[in-house]
């Protein structure tokens, strides 16, 4: 056994870096320019299914640059993303990828899938990511000189084929796995969003509501919601009176403006107790966020701290998620989140925009962004019958429907779009027998899907062990007739070094431009 940096090494293997084995043999091309022609494209998109995009040249507006089969790309952005892909296809169109892939050419001796299996672990996506530059998130980038250091073994050309043929089978294996459980994952989603629609269209209580026939109706409980809506801004325009020294001037109830109801023409029926209403009804305010400077978080407890749009995207609120705002910035406490607040994205992605959550636990000095809004609301509404009204398939679609910007990009819904959300109203007591159910419901789904979580990260820690065991030579078993490792480096050395006579070559057999002076007598002589 052979040591290095520490590491024990099978004999015949040896530690080189990465960038002994990368080549530099990627040449841009603009497929504009041939826009009948079809291209074989590895776009970043399309590494999720594992096959080229055939596109027109035309179709394809930015530079790429051209790969040939057997080489191995390994993303640059988003490097948390481990995604590493080895270019197979045989295709007659030219084969290109986007410039978002950090090519590693094929070479003799070196198995593509050897080094690609090698690439996905987490060691080396954790490296990238540390080093990655950027604003944050998508537009985090590694740059290829980063990882050229990075350590890595070589195991003899024969054994390197042999972990890989072991490495396919172990891993495909669990693949067919993981991808069950994120079966079920899918059809545990698709339950609770029946379980919601249920929740909104009644059939959820239809037979509570059978037994209890003469509950109060939903029109007597927006009376009273209404009423209290009235009430709270009659006692805030009083204290904004008080505040200033006035006493209020004649008429002054007369300004309150009832919120209209829903156009109900082309509204799915309703059980004869419930009622369509507008969101704004509910609502006595909406109070929207703020924008902060943001720093490095820090360790002092007592920092300010602003949440950011992901503590609202995935059905709960996750203080954890947020970013510090500099102690030298006046905090006005209006914007402090609170146990019990109902909050909603107002800036996030198509399907995550106007995501909502019920804050149950929050730590203090935490405050609202921007891109988040507190719905504020009566003591006739409750608020986890709300919370699960704005959860609901039904609310989430209008969200996304009004929200504007791009589908691939940030989207955002105003307050009057969020206003205008038409909800089933249930009489009161209806209301509190849905809750129960469907959280009855709900937490059968969420024990099963802590299960579920549980598991796929014990497959991807399998994973990891498996690559493990097969980069330091436990996977299978050595053959001391294979030719060591260290003959296939000395050759990519040579290699290498070759590839630079050549370029050097050409570099000075390559015809030098002419002076400028010489070029202007030229441009003065053909004038004369």
């Amino acid at each position: 056994m052979s040591e290095a940096n520490g590491q024990q090494l099978p004999k015949g293997w040896v530690a080189t870096s990465l960038g002994a084995i990368q080549f530099d043999l990627a040449t841009g091309v603009k497929p504009a320019r041939r826009p009948d022609e079809m291209f074989e494209l590895c776009s970043v998109p399309s590494h999720e299914k594992g096959v080229p995009e055939t596109v027109c040249g035309r179709a394809i507006g930015s530079n790429k640059q051209t790969v040939v089969p057997n080489t191995v790309l390994l993303c640059k952005i988003n490097p948390r993303i481990n995604r590493v892909w080895v270019v197979e296809t045989e295709s007659k169109h030219s084969t290109i990828a986007s410039t978002e892939w950090i090519p590693f050419f094929p070479v003799p001796g070196l198995e593509p899938r050897y080094l690609a299996y090698f690439l996905r672990q987490n060691t080396v996506r954790d490296f990238l990511a540390h080093n990655a530059s950027g604003v944050g998130g998508s537009l985090m980038r590694v740059r290829a000189a980063t990882f050229r250091d990075f350590r890595f073994v070589i195991a003899p050309s024969t054994e390197q084929e042999r972990i890989a043929d072991a490495l396919d089978e172990l891993l495909s294996d669990l693949d067919a796995g993981v991808a069950a459980l994120e079966r079920v994952q899918a059809k545990l989603k698709h339950y609770r969003a029946a379980v919601l629609k249920a929740a909104v269209e009644g059939a959820l209580t239809a037979e509570w509501r059978a037994q209890h026939p003469a509950t109060e109706p939903a029109s007597a409980l927006l009376t009273r919601i209404l009423a209290e809506r009235r009430r709270r801004w009659e006692e805030a325009q009083l204290q904004k009176f008080k505040e200033a020294g006035k006493a209020p001037p004649k008429n002054w109830k007369a300004k309150y403006q009832e919120p209209a109801g829903p156009d109900t023409t082309n509204l799915p029926l309703l059980p004869t107790s419930w009622r369509w209403v507008r969101l704004e009804e509910l609502l006595c305010e909406i109070e929207a966020g703020k924008s902060f400077t943001c720093v490095p978080r820090r360790a002092d407890l007592g920092e300010w701290g602003i949440i950011k749009v992901s503590a609202m995207s995935w059905g709960f609120f996750d203080e954890n998620e947020n970013k510090t705002v500099p102690s030298t910035r006046k905090i006005d406490p209006y914007y402090e989140i609170k146990n019990g607040d109902i909050l909603l994205s107002r800036a996030n992605t198509y399907e995550l925009v106007g995501a909502s959550v019920l804050v149950k636990s929050c730590r203090p000095r935490l405050l609202l962004s921007d891109k988040s809004m507190r719905l504020l609301h009566g003591p006739s509404v409750d608020k986890v019958w709300l919370q699960t009204m704005l959860g609901s398939p039904w609310v989430r679609r209008q969200l996304s429907t009004k929200s504007t910007g791009t589908k691939e990009g940030m989207r955002n819904v105003s307050q009057g779009s969020v206003l205008d959300v038409v909800i089933p109203l249930a009489p009161a007591a209806e209301c509190l027998e849905l809750v129960e159910t469907v959280e009855d419901q709900l937490s059968v789904i969420e024990h099963l899907e802590a299960d579920l979580d549980a598991k796929l990260k014990s497959a991807q820690a399998l994973r990891q062990s498996i690559l493990r065991h097969a980069f330091t030579g436990q996977l299978v078993p050595q053959d001391p007739k294979d030719e060591p490792a260290a003959e296939l480096l000395t050759r990519i050395a040579a290699q290498r070094e070759e590839l630079a006579r050549q370029a050097q070559a050409a570099k000075k057999t390559k015809p030098k431009a002419p002076p400028k002076r010489a070029v202007k007598q030229t441009k003065e002589e053909a004038l004369s």
